[in-house]
């Protein structure tokens, strides 16, 4: 037995009277090392990394149901030989969307007796291959309630025995005589799905551009593991529900920019028809042609509708404007008084004076705009304001999902020697880590930022904050948004007035923080892992936020292997830029694997065609030997929880502790 200093027992009692609770015994201690050790001997679970899924729903639903790509693996390597590509393709389809599937399999097949046999008998070696890094308790977890005891039967009996076969044949024939066959095949499919990733990490902007972010929440209200590193668009919305009035203009001008209004009536209820009916009466000779909608793909509108979107886009942009001037003059200390650039408008001549050159406004038609005080909203737009506010504070739906956002995620995490965050670590010209003021007037950097932005985010939505920490917490949410040294920004300035307004292109221009400049410098990657303490041989930053140009030939892995962007590419409006849709994360106990992605057709194809998404996978570093539990986090933690079971043991045999039996 180890030894055991007699100090260090001292020390511990209290905590070991506590621990003998839980195992009151010598044996139920020894039964839990005996569990804990063989836990750590399980191969690592997989992790599955996504990031920048900008509402789209379906190729997210896919995506998640695919596990990147990882079922599919799985399905080749269990059947290879046995099976046509045909069959094994129509199989990966069934295990995605098992209803859909069996529909048009019972419309088509003519011996279904036969198919449904078949079927489940390789269902069930896949869920036995996918089940094979849990304990048995973990798997029996994760079953359906109706169906879990003959699963784990099926699972744990083998049919190279002859009694035994036939044993599992006869609980296969009566699933199918009873009628229960297609129940059966759907649990078991969610099964497959749920144990194919032991960890999904989500590298934030779920929010914003596609349809369905209020879809993609309500899933991940039910996903079984899951943490999210929040985004500037995450952010955003979060801002919006706490009702900071410029993240909800923007919030409002980002749906209408892409026509994406689902998420915000059918969603969340926010009530549109104020705006619509103030716009029409502000502009409507305005024909508002710079803000005519991009439409995306399915999403059609008729001459009136695009009319009237872009008469919306227009007046909650100018409203945008004026409440983050508002903000930008009550927060000096962020020196941003100089986006209010109404004030630099000259609008009788139609120019703008930006650093002391003078730029033609591409739309001088401001009515709402009084040139002696251009930041001040009219009484029409207080009221509506007043209105949109209410509405976006009083959705029960949307507070629900932004208390997911804050329940499973923070700013950055730290998961198996992964340093994971959505965009960047502010850094100074010379690559080492920048130093950024707060509302105390203290600055800080790296992990301490992250940890105490995270804070300020939380006590925006916490009713016992004190009132000038919490106004000015619902505040900086904006900062984050569009701050110069905002984790979630870095970049000189968010050229949104410039792109509305402004002929010369050149002003669009947004300068990149130095983040993005030196991230491809293995030193700096290595200077930002040891500031938040991320140790190991293979240690690794994460991120999403920007798209990468593969079409360009950029590469998503930089820094000598240290950096890994995996920009979800989800989003349609970037494919043309990018000439992808972006990529994912795999990470299983033979390594990593970056999986990169053409855009999602849809899961209507998917389902009928039996297409999947098409996706090349790039090998990034694989381990010498099949990494176990032990090399994990959860291993460092199961050793602890063995050291301190020893600990207990030892005090049960020397009569420190006695035994409740």
């Amino acid at each position: 037995m180890t030894s055991i200093n007699h100090n260090d027992m001292d020390t511990d009692m209290r905590y070991l009277s506590l621990l003998s609770q839980s195992f009151p015994t010598i044996a139920d201690a020894s039964t839990e090392i005996i569990n804990l050790e063989a836990i750590s001997n399980l191969p690592k679970g997989t992790e599955h990394f996504l990031a920048d899924i900008h509402g789209e729903n379906e190729a997210f639903q896919h995506v998640l149901k695919n596990a990147s790509g990882n079922i599919k693996r799985k399905v080749n390597e269990l059947f290879a030989g046995n099976m046509r590509e045909i069959e094994k393709k129509d199989l990966c389809t069934l295990i995605y969307y098992p209803e859909e599937k069996l529909e048009l399999i019972k419309s088509s097949e003519p011996d279904i007796y036969d198919w449904y046999h078949i079927t489940i008998h390789n269902l069930v070696k896949i869920c036995l291959d996918v089940s094979s890094k849990y304990t048995r308790s973990k798997v029996r977890k994760s079953l359906p309630e109706d169906f879990s005891y003959i699963i784990e039967e099926l699972l744990h009996e083998s049919t190279g025995d002859t009694d035994k076969a036939a044993y599992v044949n006869v609980i296969v024939d009566t699933i199918v005589t009873t009628g229960r066959a297609d129940d059966f095949i759907i649990a078991l499919c969610g099964v497959i799905q749920r144990l194919a990733i032991d960890q999904l990490h989500i590298l934030g902007d779920i929010y914003d551009r596609g349809p369905g972010a209020h879809i993609i929440m309500d899933t991940m209200r039910h996903y079984h593991s899951w943490d999210i590193q929040w985004g500037n668009h995450d952010i955003l919305w979060m801002g919006a529900c706490a009702g900071n009035p410029a993240c909800i203009c923007n919030v409002l001008r980002l749906s209408l920019r892409y026509a994406n209004l689902s998420t915000l009536e059918e969603g969340y209820g926010i009530n549109l028809v104020p705006l619509a009916t103030f716009a029409m009466d502000v502009y409507g000779d305005d024909p508002c042609d710079e803000f005519m909608p991009k439409l995306l793909k399915g999403r059609n509108m008729d001459e009136k509708t695009m009319r009237l979107t872009a008469k919306m886009h227009k007046a909650i942009s100018v409203i945008q404007f004026k409440e983050e001037a508002g903000i930008f003059k009550r927060r000096p200390e962020w020196n941003m008084q100089d986006r209010c650039l109404f004030e630099h408008v000259d609008y009788e001549r139609g120019i703008c004076k930006i650093d002391g050159k003078e730029y033609e406004m591409c739309n001088n038609h401001f009515p709402t705009i009084n040139p002696e005080n251009p930041n001040e909203l009219t009484q029409e737009e207080v009221l509506l304001m007043q209105r949109l506010c209410h509405s976006f504070v009083v959705s029960e739906k949307l507070r629900k999902h932004i208390r997911i956002l804050l329940g499973h995620g923070c700013m950055y995490a730290i998961y198996n020697s992964n340093l994971l965050f959505h965009a960047s670590v502010p850094l100074n010209d010379d690559g080492t880590l920048r130093e950024v003021e707060l509302y105390t007037g203290k600055k800080y950097s790296g992990l301490e930022l992250m940890q105490k932005i995270g804070m300020m985010i939380r006590a925006a939505f916490e009713n016992d904050t004190d009132g000038n920490v919490r106004k000015y917490a619902i505040d900086y949410f904006l900062y984050l948004w569009c701050g110069k040294d905002s984790p979630l920004f870095d970049k000189s300035k968010m050229a949104t007035f410039e792109r509305y307004f402004l002929k010369d292109k050149e002003t669009y221009h947004e300068e990149k923080g130095n983040y993005f400049k030196l991230r491809d410098d293995e030193t700096v990657c290595d200077r930002i892992l040891d500031a938040f303490g991320v140790e190991g041989p293979n240690r690794h930053i994460i991120n999403g936020h920007v798209p990468v140009h593969a079409s360009k030939g950029e590469n998503p892995i930089k820094a000598n292997g240290k950096l890994m962007v995996i920009d979800g590419g989800f989003s349609e409006a970037y494919h043309k830029e990018t000439g992808i849709a972006g990529y994912t994360l795999v990470y299983h106990s033979r390594g990593f694997q970056l999986v990169q992605h053409e855009p999602f057709t849809s899961a209507a194809d998917s389902i009928k065609r039996g297409t999947d998404i098409k996706s090349t996978t790039q090998i990034v570093e694989m381990s010498a030997h099949r990494m176990l539990v032990a090399d994990t986090d959860k291993g460092a933690e199961l050793r602890a929880q063995i050291s301190d079971l020893k600990k207990l043991l030892y005090a049960y045999r020397h009569g420190i502790i006695k035994e409740k039996r």
